[in-house]
């Protein structure tokens, strides 16, 4: 057998063999029945929540404002949107006024923003009921409520050189708010007790990628054709 042959033989097992374990990675033959992406997205969900957590830390910064108050006056995307919103701050002990499409709020900056760590906290610890028994609407929902408040907040007091406290907002709505509602669901685990399968799965997927390399390669090689500069 010439070496051309050879080459465009070990190139078509290669690319081959490449496409029958891909097509096992999008089976669901691992854990909890799910495709081998799924099930790596998983657990890399898992591992990162784990370094997602900002709430004690945001926390204190909050009690840096107590004593300080806003008054602002933020815009939702629909009426719906609006009362459901002004529910949050009422219940924060703030004053929420609803103007149609809009909402004015008042209140204690520190009261309001420790009212949103609490439920994100909540939410961060896959314990949604609270929220929904508090709000009376779906805790996905609130969170998405608060995201948007804190974020038309923080774009407010930016217009009213308030810099310092939209920044709080805007840090609470990035590091609190935002992971509490991404994270929602996900289990917590440590990094250490997997390091083994994170390692494996980096690996793999280096040696994956170069099997596939060499085997388009080898075919293109064995064609005839020549790879150079």
């Amino acid at each position: 057998m010439s070496m051309q042959r050879k080459l465009k033989t070990r190139g078509i097992v290669m690319v081959v063999s490449f496409f029958v374990l891909l097509g096992m990675i999008f089976t669901p033959i691992f854990p909890g029945k799910m495709n081998g992406l799924d099930y790596m997205d998983n657990l890399f969900n898992m591992i990162s929540k784990g370094s997602s957590y900002f709430i004690p830390q945001s926390i204190s910064d909050s009690e840096k404002f107590a004593g300080q108050s806003i008054d602002v006056t933020i815009k939702m995307a629909n009426d719906e949107a609006t009362v459901d919103a002004a529910k949050l701050f009422t219940a924060g002990g703030a004053e929420a006024n609803v103007l149609g499409a809009e909402i004015n709020i008042k209140g204690d900056v520190a009261n309001i923003v420790k009212s949103a760590l609490a439920d994100a906290d909540l939410m961060f610890k896959n314990d949604g009921k609270p929220l929904v028994d508090k709000y009376g609407y779906n805790e996905q929902q609130v969170m998405f409520n608060w995201w948007t408040s804190f974020n038309q907040i923080s774009k407010e007091l930016t217009k009213g050189e308030q810099f310092d406290t939209a920044k709080l907002f805007s840090n609470v709505q990035k590091k609190a708010i935002e992971p509490a509602y991404n994270y929602y669901g996900v289990k917590i685990e440590d990094w250490k007790a997997n390091i083994v399968l994170v390692l494996a799965s980096l690996a793999f997927y280096v040696l994956y990628t170069l099997w596939y390399g060499f085997g388009l390669m080898y075919v293109f090689e064995g064609l005839g054709y020549k790879i150079g500069h």
